[in-house]
């Protein structure tokens, strides 16, 4: 017997898989389609163990659906624009181009290592020009669309990166995403998608996603954040304290609130606040607010915890629900592009309001009050304001009756609520408000200020305004030559951004902001079914045949960002009309690009996620040079489902070792070769006690517990529980080196070969070139072509029952035995048997009930 000898194995198949093009996908009408895919890869440097479990795990359940007769599209690419490049660059005193290619290829070289079933004539590179001429395109359409808007706007700045983010990219603590530094706010003229003309679809079609994670959906519903509510308009007064005719409209989730009123606030940012201070004694003050909020995220200012600031801006406004003059403050925690930029605070039933309230000492009535709250008696049925406090410690944000509230007094109060409906029919039967729905979700902000990006396809000309560049001009090809390293951007070529104005032939300016990267990330999945179209981005029958991909694969910490976005433009392209068409997949129909969803878990080492910084990186490479990759690949499927974090252990690993050492000396045996180790020693040792009646019981045995594992394996890879399908598959092993001990006479020889197919079968999708080895060398089968294409192995259910089986057997509720009796034994003969089993325990006392529960145990009451 030849040893395993990983790396002469694994180089061999993946040199007969490139030269064969074994993964090359064709289309067929004869087999179901089925689109395995995973995030692509940023190619910042070597392929890491995350990215190791990410393909392991797309690979896995792409070979098993090949396997079951699926036509199976499988890509990859890369998505390769992106700050990280030219910050890269930068540092090495290179182009971002060229550490970028050279980067991919060394990716590309490891993946292939991996033995990962890619189809590469399919590979997409976002900073090709073939790829990103089409994002131009669709750029183009978008705007045609009224999808696309440039406006003032004050923006997210990262002063390491030097360029804008969206709201979406700013971290927890008001940080960029990418390089962790602190946010600062500039006002600037940017580039949006309108991703909020989608927000009520976006949300509502998440319940469409039953194959997602619900904690993924919960973060997106939570960042579109639709709130039902009602516009109330309050009537602005004058420096004298007069109601004048300008009106300030707030948005409010809690209309039932609206007799608490007691201040009025706006953001910092708001016109008004100007508008209203200058020239005044409350300038200062209103302007210091400002000021110290200009370099605050909005996250930042959101923030529970943080002390709350403001200024009085020495003016009032009109409750319209009871005319009362409340004042006007500017305060930090308000935002000027959420609702209005204004808010009526509430101060008993909103924490941020209370505690400004208790700040600068401004009125806490309570207006909803718990039946079970102190005030509730003395406040039941008061319609006029008779108590400015409360003895509360924080607000009061929950449901309960209103007080304090004129003819509403009494009412049940909260949201959605009776109290809030009749309020907002008495506002709007006086034009004073009426029903309204809010967002937290903002446009998309794509502009960037970097070089290393696709270039906007958009031309500003002194004389036509802002113009697109024709479609047939496009690509808008990004140069090559800007250098980097000594700070050129694109607004430094004036090769590329001088350029004739296409409307009128005037000297014009290119746009020189480039895309935001995620832009490119928002449609490569459907690029992937035509990737050599030279007339569309894709065909649109072809990628309603498609999608929606049937299983996606990548991080949690994409669940905002990308998912997000991947839906918006889904959405976008069906209504421009190129895909969701007619007879098309109805989740296709709504938009939706990812039918199921897996979020795989991270891999740490001691308790902490694998990080260069950190400097606790296991390094693939240094793993499949020494045990090879499939070995890599089944101890990542093996030591935790991929949903959680994988924690690293080198014992695992050479336990994984050794398991596919096992398989194949078995499978050599199983076939009658002589196997020894290393050292030439025999491994092959009978047991001469086993007679041909014990070997023909053992073969029933073997012959059972191969149907049950076919079974097993196969309802845990559905299910994505890789690890215990490999854990029957090391059973089935154990079985089978049992049955080994067999001297060679007395085997069944049909059963040895159908347990070695078995084998190999089994593993093929965990360790393909294992599986092939064992397959086309040792089992001969190479004429049947390569074990990725043959039929996942059948299994008859009722042959994987066993003839025995094992009870407990119960005493008052507590097991005192266990018995064996046969699978059809009657009930009578099982009682018999159970109470014969504890007879000495019973001393002779009859039993009151003797409980048979089939299958599992017997319960004998005395």
């Amino acid at each position: 017997m030849q040893q395993y000898d990983p790396l002469a194995i694994e180089e061999h198949w993946q040199e007969v898989w490139e030269t064969t093009d074994a993964n090359r996908m064709t289309e067929s009408d004869e087999k179901p389609p089925f689109y395995v895919l995973e995030m692509f890869p940023y190619p910042s440097g070597d392929v890491h163990m995350g990215h190791v479990r990410n393909y392991t795990i797309g690979d896995v359940i792409s070979r098993y659906k090949r396997m079951q007769g699926f036509n199976v599209l499988h890509p990859i690419g890369w998505d390769s624009f992106g700050m990280p490049a030219e910050n890269a660059a930068i540092q090495q005193n290179s182009s971002p181009a060229t550490w970028t290619y050279t980067n991919i290829e060394r990716q590309r070289t490891s993946l292939k290592r991996m033995g990962f079933s890619y189809d590469w004539s399919r590979v997409v590179i976002t900073s090709d020009p073939e790829y990103y001429h089409w994002g131009q395109w669709i750029f183009l359409k978008f705007w045609e669309m009224g999808l696309v808007e440039r406006r003032s706007s004050p923006v997210n700045w990262c002063p390491s990166c030097s360029t804008v983010l969206a709201n979406e990219q700013v971290l927890g603590e008001g940080h960029c995403w990418r390089c962790k530094t602190k946010v600062e706010k500039r006002e600037l003229e940017q580039w949006f998608f309108k991703i909020t003309n989608y927000a009520d679809e976006l949300l509502d079609d998440l319940d469409e996603l039953s194959g997602w994670p619900e904690r993924v959906k919960q973060m997106q519903a939570n960042w579109i954040g639709r709130s039902v509510g009602a516009d109330v308009v309050f009537t602005l007064c004058d420096e004298n304290g007069e109601p004048t005719e300008e009106t300030i409209t707030v948005f409010t989730t809690r209309p039932d609130t609206l007799f608490g009123c007691s201040f009025f606030l706006l953001a910092p940012e708001h016109p008004l606040a100007h508008q209203l201070t200058a020239g005044t004694q409350y300038e200062a003050g209103v302007k210091a607010v400002r000021a110290a909020v200009e370099n605050e995220t909005t996250i930042e200012r959101e923030k529970a915890e943080r002390e709350k600031s403001g200024a009085f801006t020495g003016r009032f406004v009109v409750n319209p629900i009871n005319n009362e003059k409340v004042p006007v403050w500017v305060c930090d925690y308000v935002l000027m592009d959420y609702g209005t930029g204004a808010v009526m605070a509430v101060p008993s039933g909103d924490q941020r309001d209370f505690e400004f309230a208790r700040k600068y000492g401004l009125p806490i009535p309570p207006v909803v009050v718990a039946k079970d709250d102190a005030l509730y008696p003395e406040l039941a049925n008061v319609q006029e304001r008779t108590v400015n406090e409360v003895p509360w410690t924080e607000a009061y944000a929950g449901a309960g009756i209103m007080v304090q509230s004129g003819e509403f007094t009494g009412l049940a109060g909260g949201k959605d609520s009776p109290g809030s409906a009749a309020v907002i029919d008495w506002l709007a039967a006086r034009n004073l408000g009426e029903p309204s729905i809010n967002y937290r979700l903002r446009d998309w902000l794509i502009s960037r200020q970097r070089y290393w990006g696709n270039p906007i396809p958009a031309i500003h000309c002194d004389a036509c305004g802002i113009v697109p560049v024709p479609y047939e001009d496009l690509p808008v090809i990004l140069p090559l030559d800007i250098d980097v390293t000594a700070g050129q951007k694109l607004a430094d070529n004036k090769e590329f951004y001088e350029v004739a104005c296409p409307v009128c032939a005037r000297p014009a300016h290119r746009e020189t902001d480039t895309m935001d990267t995620f832009t490119c990330s928002s449609w490569y999945y459907l690029r992937y079914t035509d990737p050599l179209n030279r007339t569309l981005p894709f065909d649109p029958q072809t990628v309603d045949t498609w999608l929606p991909a049937d299983q996606y694969i990548g991080g949690i910490e994409h669940a905002i960002l990308h998912l997000l976005y991947s839906r918006f433009f889904t959405k976008g392209l069906r209504d421009a009309g190129l895909l969701g068409g007619k007879g098309a997949p109805d989740l296709l129909q709504h938009g939706e690009p990812f039918k199921n969803l897996l979020t795989q878990g991270m891999v740490k080492l001691n308790g902490e996620v694998m990080s260069k910084s950190k400097g606790n990186v296991v390094a693939p490479e240094s793993i499949v040079g020494r045990y090879g990759a499939d070995t890599l690949r089944v101890y990542i499927l093996f030591m935790a489902p991929p949903d959680k974090d994988l924690e690293w252990s080198q014992e695992g690993l050479d336990g994984i070792w050794r398991f596919l050492n096992r398989i194949w000396r078995s499978v050599h045996d199983l076939l009658g070769e002589r196997v020894v180790d290393a050292e030439n020693n025999v491994l092959s040792i009978y047991d001469e006690s086993i007679t041909p009646a014990a070997a023909a019981e053992r073969s029933k045995e073997l012959n059972r517990e191969i149907h049950r594992v076919i079974g097993k394996v196969k309802d845990d890879v559905e299910r994505f529980n890789f690890n215990t399908a490999i854990a029957a598959i090391m059973e089935l092993t154990n079985t089978v080196s049992s049955y080994l001990k067999i001297a060679r006479e007395l085997r069944d020889e049909q059963l040895c070969t159908r347990a070695a197919e078995a084998l190999a079968l089994l593993i093929a999708p965990m360790a393909p070139h294992f599986a092939e080895e064992l397959w086309c060398k040792v089992l001969g089968r190479s004429e049947q072509g390569s074990v990725h294409r043959q039929p996942w192995p059948e299994f008859d259910p009722a042959q994987a029952l066993a003839d025995m089986i094992e009870l407990a057997v119960q005493v008052n509720g507590k097991v005192k035995a266990r018995i064996t009796v046969a699978l059809d034994a009657t009930e009578a003969d099982i009682k018999t048997e159970a109470c014969g089993a504890v007879a000495e325990l019973s001393q002779g006392v009859e039993p009151k009930k003797v409980i048979v529960v089939k299958g599992k145990l017997v319960n004998i009451v005395l």
